[in-house]
């Protein structure tokens, strides 16, 4: 079976990118993202480079034959990836999804269903900002009263990623 089952060449689903050219020349990317089997988006990335010499003596043609080379390269290690793992790149949507050999389209996760699964982070209300005020203003009162020393509330920090 094949490893990449999709209705549009695999390059149509690439994007492009470049970085700031440096002294060096020019460093540009090749990002896929997919959807896992878990319904998570993550990518495959490949960088290639142009150095200014290259592309001052060949012109833009050199920026041209560099990103057809990349695009090959990176199409062949795709479709190794796929195999050695034993999955499949496959799906209508504006990005591939990852299955396994031998799962049907059914099996196949769809963003959507994935992301509406999540619910999303709960507004914090006026009353619950109040209550947490209130207990972090009791501790170090409760503390003297217990004969303590006074113990100050943490500051608490949300990092999402």
């Amino acid at each position: 079976m094949a490893s990449i089952d999709l209705p549009r060449p695999l390059q149509d689903y690439f994007a492009f990118a470049e970085t700031t050219p440096t002294r060096e020349g020019r460093r540009f990317s090749i990002t896929l993202p997919y959807l896992r089997l878990d319904g998570r988006i993550d990518r495959l990335q490949w960088w290639y480079h142009l150095s200014e010499g290259k592309e001052r003596i060949l012109g833009e043609e050199a920026a041209r034959n560099a990103r057809a080379e990349a695009v090959t390269r990176f199409t062949h290690h795709i479709e190794r990836w796929a195999q050695n793992t034993a999955q499949v790149l496959r799906g209508d949507g504006p990005i591939p999804q990852l299955s396994t050999h031998g799962a049907t389209d059914a099996d196949i996760p769809v963003a959507a269903a994935a992301m509406a699964q999540v619910p999303p982070p709960a507004e914090p209300s006026a009353a619950a900002d109040d209550a947490a005020q209130a207990q972090t203003e009791e501790l170090p009162e409760q503390a003297a009263a217990a004969g303590g020393a006074s113990v100050a509330a943490p500051q608490v920090k949300i990092a999402f990623g």
